[in-house]
């Protein structure tokens, strides 16, 4: 009992201090993947476009603008992707990249990377860069806003 109260006795004398916060991280500059080189083959699924790309805020920018003017109605713009494996990617250890008319849009979702590189191990191209067509879609004005866009693949990754 003796203990505690000299314990107590210390904190309130000499103050409760918190731990220090740990040092802000200095912002560096966003990881972009390195641009792929030339598709070794191109994938078409008839042109169904059931594949969505993973929308990341920091690409809407990009995205918008490929998706060309439009007026109120929503965009429908077709274009060529290129999709690459990023193994330098410092937050995802198997993702892939999609780069629309040569220019980064987004990632696959993670179920939909494992598929497109299980068919790159059949198709025996590992790790190569795949083409594909693709749509953006969106950009249709709703209660006076404009809705965010969305970029679509032609590629079935469930075969």
């Amino acid at each position: 009992m003796a203990l505690s109260l000299a314990a107590m006795y210390l904190l309130l004398k000499k103050g409760f201090r918190p731990a220090a916060p740990p040092a802000a991280r200095a912002p560096g500059p966003a990881y972009v993947p390195a641009q792929p080189g030339a598709p070794v083959k191109h994938w078409s699924d008839g042109g169904r476009m059931l594949t969505e790309v993973l929308a990341e805020s920091r690409y809407q920018a990009t995205v918008r603008e490929l998706a060309g003017e439009h007026g109120d109605q929503g965009a429908d713009t077709r274009l060529q992707a290129v999709l690459a494996v990023d193994p330098l990617n410092p937050y995802d250890d198997k993702p892939v990249a999609v780069f629309v008319a040569g220019r980064m849009t987004g990632y696959l979702s993670p179920k939909d990377a494992q598929a497109f590189r299980e068919i790159q191990r059949r198709e025996e191209i590992d790790g190569q860069p795949i083409s594909c067509d693709a749509a953006i879609r969106g950009g249709s004005v709703w209660q006076g806003k404009h809705l965010a866009y969305a970029v679509w693949l032609d590629m079935d990754l469930s075969r």
